[in-house]
Parts: structure tokens; sequence; C-alpha cells
């Protein structure tokens, strides 16, 4: 199954068909949820709830289009993921397996900045606009895309260290997303902190969207 596929299931796990509803969730809160269950052997629901800022309705929701579509099952302790769900998640994980917090620097101008990291992905991006529209979709006021090359930071089409005067935007980087030679770096920026991470998370997956 390619990417493009993968992130495919996550839109058709948001739209179930027969579902008349009018969400308020949708795919990176999908793909949230995956992450959650991926590292957790049972999530609650309130869990859910808190962690994708979505209500409990919305929640139930998701869970029962993720039953529907054998990916997870639930009991008294929580959800979980089925041997499907978790081949799945851990597809996903493969791709976008670090994420974190960025303070505000010369890359990242916002009070909060969220960054995702996509294994070898680094021709994904041309210029960075597509993928900062990407962000700007779900309420971020601005992303920046970095590639990683030859053990630099560099903006696409570049190949100047941007981050040669920061070294403590480096060093977080570094040992926060542990990046390797072709690995594309998103960095979404705005005034609340779960904005920018779900801004983030949206624009990495529509970056791997529009791969075949």
């Amino acid at each position: 199954m390619s990417m493009r596929s993968r992130v495919q299931t996550l839109q058709n796990i948001v739209s179930r068909k027969g579902s008349s509803k009018v969400l308020t969730f949708s795919t990176p809160h999908v793909f949230k949820a995956f992450q959650l269950l991926y590292t957790e052997s049972y999530v609650s629901r309130n869990t859910l709830c808190e962690q994708l800022h979505i209500g409990e309705g919305a929640v139930k929701t998701m869970i029962a289009h993720l039953k529907e579509t054998g990916f997870a099952d639930s009991t008294k302790s929580g959800t979980f993921l089925t041997i499907k769900g978790k081949n799945f998640a851990k597809s996903l994980h493969d791709v976008i397996d670090s994420e974190c917090i960025i303070p505000k620097c010369n890359i990242a101008r916002s009070k909060f900045n969220y960054g995702v990291i996509l294994r070898t992905y680094s021709f994904a991006s041309k210029t960075g606009m597509e993928q900062r529209d990407y962000a700007i979709l779900y309420g971020a006021s601005g992303a920046t895309t970095l590639q990683y090359k030859e053990n630099q930071f560099v903006f696409p089409k570049e190949s100047i260290d941007c981050l040669s005067d920061d070294t403590k935007t480096r060093k977080l980087l570094l040992k926060n997303l542990n990046p390797r030679n072709g690995d594309l770096i998103i960095i979404a920026s705005a005034d609340d902190p779960f904005v920018a991470e779900i801004a983030a998370k949206n624009s990495a997956l529509w970056t791997l969207a529009t791969i075949a």
C-alpha cells in the first residue's frame, strides 16, 4: 500500500459511508488517535477527548469508525488496536516517527511551533509553499519546511545551512527528531499549541498523499 493510499484510508475513517453526522474531527485527528493507540495498550475515551481536543460524541463516532474498518476494538479498559490496526499504525510510524515542540526562533517565529519529521521524504517538497498551505488550512499562521542534507538543515532549493547561527535550535532538532540525510521536516506555527501540532500533522499527511 502506498503512502497516498494510507492517507486515503485515514480519510475514509473520517467519512464512513452511511454517516450523516457533521463531524468535528478530520484526517490529522484520526492520525493522532492512531499514534496514541500505537504507544498505549488501551486508551480511554476521556484521554482521546483531551488529546484530540474533540467532544465525547465525536470520539464515540471515531471509535465506531475504527471498529467498522477492523482497526480497533474496545473493552472496559479502553480502546485498543487490532493486529490490522497495529500494522497500519506501524506503517505510518515508520515514516513519521518523531515530533517535537520548537521554541520561538528565527525559522519558527510564532509563540507555538511544532515540528514533524518525514523519513526519506526530502524530495517531496519543491519550495515549501505547499507544506505551508496545508498547515494554514488547519489554522496555522505559517509553516517552515526543512530538508536535512549533508548533515545540514536547509530550505528547499537551497544549500546553505539555515541553522548555522542558531546552535540551540539545531541541537533541539538533532536530539528530538534525530534527522538523517534525505529526511523532511515540517514546522507549523500558531498562537495555540494544539493548532500548531494538528496543522503540522495535516501538512505532513498531505505531503505524503501527493506522492504516488
